[in-house]
C-alpha cells in the first residue's frame, strides 16, 4: 500500500544470514547512545531527505526506530523516491529487544 514491506525480527535474522542488505537506524543521537542493532548505520530521520541519494538501491534496505513509526515514515519516503526493496522492522528496536536479541554498544 505504501510501497514498502514489513519485516519481523525472524525475517531480519534470515536476511542477515543471506548477506547483502543495509540496516539503517533513524532514531535520535540520544536514543542511539543507549545501543543499536549490530551493523546498523545511524541516519537520523530528519537527515534522510538530504542523505537519501547515499543509500544503495541494489540491496534490500531495512529501517528501524524505537517502535516502528518513524522507520515507516522513512520507508514511505524512500519508496516515493523509487526504491523498490525497502523494509520496516516491525516493533522497531523494542521488538528486537523483546525477542531477546542483543544491542551493540555505540562507541
Amino acid at each position: 500500500m505504501y510501497g514498502f514491506k514489513e519485516i519481523d525480527v525472524a525475517g531480519l535474522e534470515a536476511l542477515k544470514s543471506s548477506g547483502g542488505f543495509v540496516l539503517i537506524d533513524v532514531r535520535t543521537d540520544a536514543e542511539v547512545s543507549r545501543g543499536m542493532i549490530d551493523n546498523a548505520v545511524h541516519m537520523p530521520l530528519h537527515l534522510l531527505p538530504i542523505k537519501a541519494q547515499d543509500i544503495v538501491q541494489d540491496k534490500p534496505v531495512v529501517f528501524y526506530c524505537q517502535s516502528g513509526g518513524r522507520s515507516a515514515q522513512a520507508c514511505a519516503f524512500l519508496a516515493s523516491k523509487g526504491y523498490l526493496n525497502v523494509y520496516n522492522l516491525q516493533g522497531g528496536i523494542m521488538g528486537w529487544m523483546r525477542s531477546g536479541k542483543p544491542l551493540a554498544v555505540v562507541a
